[in-house]
């Protein structure tokens, strides 16, 4: 797969595109997928396009957090079988630009899109005043097809990236890997910690994540984390250690049971399936060993019961 990021100097020919925001890569987000990969055997182009940061970073203080990051994006669409990722820079330049020049500058001149497939909600171009029926208003002008997908539902409710970071906060893990079509998981290279698991007798891995990444609240779950391709289960505590006092950084530790190899320096994915327990502050390392000792045991039951 071909990644374009932060760049507008590109050209393609004879795509078939889909455009959004793609946040979390939902059910809803795999249904345009899926509509886009259906025109790869005749012959065009299959293209994601989104931005390298969400627009809701430009003008504010606040970072917007992110369900998976663009590099955890970039790994999860690479194994979808399109032909092509854009990551189109978000600047002040993009936020004002008309939807019509939009469609001629971006569809048209750097994408030649025939086919173009979005959610029947899309809205597109400054002041977001694009919509499905301006693509439509162009199809002939341009000679495209436009596809509108309406939303997906989950039982009853609609299934949207908002949703599913309300089920993240509360912690309902269940809730939103039903949504998100895959479980929730986060990504990151395994650092050196201050070795407290290994001299309780459970060694463990520790990502820091970005500050963009958005978290389920504090607390330990019952999680698999997937290393050279092979799935270990295991717990991951998120949170600061506040029995060891460690707590600047919001972090991801995870005992995995039955394995013992050095991952110092290696990129591993954490997959969350259920939360188990708030964060702690033990009045001492053996009232911590304990609760881990329960922990474990919780989180090989609940791992039993998804076999």
């Amino acid at each position: 797969m071909k990644y374009i990021a932060g760049n507008t100097n590109f050209k393609l020919k004879n795509s078939a595109v889909t455009l959004g925001k793609f946040d979390g890569l939902h059910l809803g987000h795999q249904l345009l997928l899926d509509q886009v990969k259906s025109f790869k055997n005749q012959g065009y182009t299959t293209v994601m396009f989104s931005f390298l940061y969400h627009p809701g970073n430009l003008f504010s203080d606040k970072e917007f957090e992110l369900i998976y990051t663009e590099e955890e994006k970039y790994a999860k669409v690479k194994k979808s079988g399109l032909d092509v990722l854009i990551s189109y820079p978000f600047t002040q330049e993009t936020r004002s630009i008309e939807p019509e020049d939009f469609i001629k500058t971006v569809l048209i001149d750097k994408l030649d899109a025939k086919v173009i497939v979005v959610g029947s909600d899309f809205r597109f171009g400054y002041q977001r005043r694009g919509d499905v029926k301006l693509l439509q208003k162009y199809e002939k002008v341009y000679g495209y097809k436009v596809i509108a997908c309406d939303k997906r539902k989950d039982s009853e409710s609609i299934i949207s990236s908002s949703a599913i970071r309300s089920e993240l906060k509360e912690g309902n893990l269940e809730a939103a890997n039903a949504m998100l079509g895959q479980p929730y998981s986060i990504t990151g290279e395994v650092m050196h910690g201050r070795r407290i698991g290994r001299t309780l007798g459970m060694p463990t891995t520790n990502i820091l994540p970005p500050p963009n990444k958005l978290l389920p609240p504090c607390g330990v779950y019952a999680s698999k984390t997937l290393v050279d391709g092979i799935y270990y289960p295991g717990v991951t505590n998120i949170g600061y250690k506040p029995t060891v006092g460690e707590g600047e950084k919001k972090g991801v530790e995870t005992f995995l049971f039955d394995f013992d190899q050095d991952l110092y320096g290696r990129s591993i994915e954490v997959i969350l399936f259920h939360y188990i327990r708030p964060e702690v502050k033990f009045n001492s390392l053996e009232e911590l060993r304990l609760q881990m000792l329960k922990d474990i045991e919780d989180a090989k039951s609940h791992l039993e019961k998804m076999r």
